[in-house]
């Protein structure tokens, strides 16, 4: 039986060989690390649905940021959950919040790390949900001005970029306008810019008790079957000022997050969200997958479907193994 002259199998003898052609490189620099932040001192309380992930106080949220920092990982994304809710959010947007706090202490001992604050209403809120209600409706541009006063909160406490992750029509050129009305005109905004209504969201919500009290979150969350939607949304975004678009979830959408890549050159960045890492971690304990290449074939999946920035609970894990060498 004659062969051709060329033969794939050539490439993959040796590791050294395999990674000598491989296509597809993660690095530490491209991850960002989410991170909880909750009232209180001393706290470190790991997540039930999470393993891994903790709420943590300010003072051990700065501890935490520096373990990022020894990692080589640039980034932290800070989520935080206040003392008390109410219906219209209040916390988000106060300057003893846990995320304003937490931005104050991080910049003051680590200058050097990025810290990017989500900017929404759902973890405020005794509601659940995103915006303002009245009623059973969502109120967009009543919602537009609470994001604004979030937004100026964290970039006022030290904040380096924001994060709007509502998905209200108009709330990137709002904040844009209002930040730089404010003299702050050289913050970035990271527009969670097609944010689906997604299943894989369940553990997160669990880790920031944000479950909505009534219906869901399909009237401003995007239609999981949509992906014209979503270049509109990110089309939407950049005219309204954004510099970096996200797509969120990131593995059931990787046809999206490649779709987007081809209509910009914005930064793109991906969150390979709670419920993508909770399935990787519960089938590992139950011995189903290997954890580790899960992880990496997973991460690997999202830069090559042309994501530059991958937003995953699992960033530290993956710089230890990177380090190693991979798998």
């Amino acid at each position: 039986m004659r062969f051709p002259t060329y033969r794939a199998r050539r490439l993959r003898e040796s590791p050294a060989l395999r990674r000598l052609v491989q296509e597809t490189r993660l690095a530490p620099s491209e991850f960002i690390l989410p991170l909880f932040v909750v009232p209180g001192y001393g706290i470190r309380q790991e997540i039930s649905s999470m393993p891994g992930q903790y709420h943590l106080s300010v003072d051990q949220t700065v501890e935490e940021a520096k373990a990022v920092v020894d990692h080589g990982i640039p980034a932290v994304l800070l989520f935080g959950l206040p003392a008390t809710k109410d219906p219209m959010g209040q916390e988000a947007y106060s300057p003893t919040g846990a995320v304003q706090q937490a931005a104050r202490a991080i910049k003051q001992a680590l200058p050097t790390l990025v810290v990017i604050t989500d900017v929404c209403l759902c973890e405020y809120t005794d509601h659940g949900h995103c915006g303002v209600v009245e009623g059973n409706h969502i109120v967009n541009d009543l919602t537009l001005e609470l994001l604004q006063r979030t937004a100026l909160s964290h970039v006022e406490a030290g904040a380096d970029m924001v994060a709007p992750s509502d998905m209200m029509d108009g709330r990137i050129g709002a904040i844009r306008a209002f930040l730089d009305d404010k003299g702050y005109d050289q913050t970035p905004i990271m527009a969670y810019a097609s944010k689906y209504a997604s299943s894989f969201y369940g553990p997160f919500r669990e880790a920031v008790q944000s479950t909505p009290q009534f219906g869901d979150r399909r009237s401003y969350q995007m239609d999981p079957a949509n992906t014209r939607e979503a270049v509109r949304e990110v089309q939407l975004d950049i005219e309204e000022g954004a510099d970096i678009v996200m797509v969120k979830p990131a593995l059931p959408y990787l046809d999206v997050i490649a779709r987007v890549r081809q209509t910009t050159d914005l930064p793109l960045a991906a969150y390979n969200v709670s419920g993508e890492y909770a399935m990787i971690k519960a089938a590992a304990r139950l011995g189903w997958l290997d954890e580790e290449r899960a992880m990496l074939e997973a991460l690997t999946s999202i830069k090559r479907a042309g994501a530059d920035i991958i937003i995953t609970y699992f960033a530290k894990d993956a710089v230890r193994l990177l380090e190693r060498g991979g798998l």
